[in-house]
């Protein structure tokens, strides 16, 4: 019942007889009071999209009843950061382009040594060194094609800058997404009985062709992993201090580069991460869509702390975030960011209604405060 009544006070709908009681029941507990207030913060937040904010609020309330009581708080306490994002499409499209250097180009490193600079607006065919076609590419991706003998294999690299991502599709059909600030190394063609090695720096998913004769090898810092077929994201940037793989279907092998007998097998929606102090791998069950939803364009936060979740703008944006507020490293939060239909400083301002906090933005920096 008194949920009811709060949706028709935040609907503007109730009696002053119903008003009293939500008042009187808000003062019953802090608790109903810290309730009403993330109820209301979900209320203004999807006021600002399309959809009803009644019908968005009564849904979300549903789903989560099952947790229990004890869990209810938790639920509301994220519901603002949640539901806000409902509107933030609408509304980020309607103001100017997301933030980024556009001079920032995709980089292709050839094995002869020449540069090339890639636009997403463009469609050009790509050749080896004798002419002969090797590859095409198409507005955000390059599809690569044809074996060579094993000593004919060149690696060539790509560098994807902050800001921006890009699709890799290699000679034996493998498809490999790189996220903003990756730098990926990889065979031109590959061998025709070589096993298939390449190299990252930053994050990247690989959905892997299948060919139980030539293992897939993936070599990162201090970790190869190595598969026949199957879908993972690996995130290894050079700024961290592990190195996580999360698996979607099918095996891997997890070894440390310097001691082949360290390592694990990794299983479907699990997550191995590599500590570089301790030199091992801990393995432990997640689920995989927080980790693999930058590959069609979200960020997905589950109970992150405000660190990551800058972290993680920074690099989706190409900006630069100076935290010097202690209270927001505490803080927890829990959402989803389009990131082609938002700018970082759209989420800021959502992210402060829920803990305030003051920011200044001076190009590609931005410094919070209290």
């Amino acid at each position: 019942m008194i949920s009811d009544l709060i949706y028709k006070y935040l609907d503007n709908e109730t009696s002053e007889e119903e008003v009293l009681i939500v008042f009187r029941w808000i003062e019953t507990s802090e608790e109903n009071k810290k309730q009403f207030i993330a109820l209301k913060k979900a209320w203004a937040f999807t006021a600002m999209s399309n959809e009803n904010p009644s019908l968005a609020i009564k849904d979300f309330y549903k789903k989560k009843q099952k947790t229990g009581t004890n869990k209810l708080y938790t639920i509301l306490r994220y519901a603002a950061i949640v539901l806000v994002f409902i509107g933030l499409g609408r509304t980020a499209t309607e103001l100017n382009n997301p933030l980024g250097n556009t001079s920032k180009e995709i980089v292709l490193e050839l094995s002869n040594g020449a540069v090339e600079y890639i636009t997403k607006d463009q469609h050009k065919k790509v050749v080896d060194d004798k002419g002969k076609p090797i590859a095409e590419q198409s507005h955000d991706e390059i599809i690569y094609h044809g074996h060579v003998a094993n000593n004919e294999v060149v690696y060539n690299t790509l560098k994807v800058p902050y800001g921006k991502t890009f699709k890799v599709t290699l000679s034996d059909g493998t498809m490999v997404h790189l996220n903003a600030g990756t730098t990926f190394k990889y065979p031109q063609q590959f061998g025709i009985n070589n096993n298939r090695k390449v190299y990252l720096t930053g994050e990247a998913f690989f959905d892997v062709a299948k060919d139980k004769l030539h293992p897939f090898i993936v070599e990162s810092n201090q970790v190869s992993i190595e598969v026949l077929g199957t879908k993972f994201n690996l995130t290894a940037y050079p700024d961290d201090k592990q190195i996580h793989t999360v698996l979607v279907e099918g095996s891997v092998l997890l070894s440390e580069n310097a001691n082949q007998k360290n390592s694990k097998i990794l299983s479907p929606n699990h997550i191995g991460t590599w500590d570089e102090s301790s030199k091992k791998f801990a393995i432990e069950t997640v689920d995989v869509d927080l980790f693999t939803a930058w590959v069609q364009g979200e960020l997905v936060f589950k109970e992150a702390s405000f660190g990551s979740i800058c972290k993680r703008m920074e690099r989706a944006f190409d900006v630069t975030i100076v935290n010097t507020n202690s209270n927001l490293v505490a803080q927890k939060f829990t959402g989803t960011i389009k990131i082609k239909e938002s700018k970082v400083e759209d989420i800021l301002d959502l992210l402060k209604l829920d803990t305030p906090f003051k920011y200044t933005k001076k190009e590609g920096s931005i410094r919070i405060t209290n």
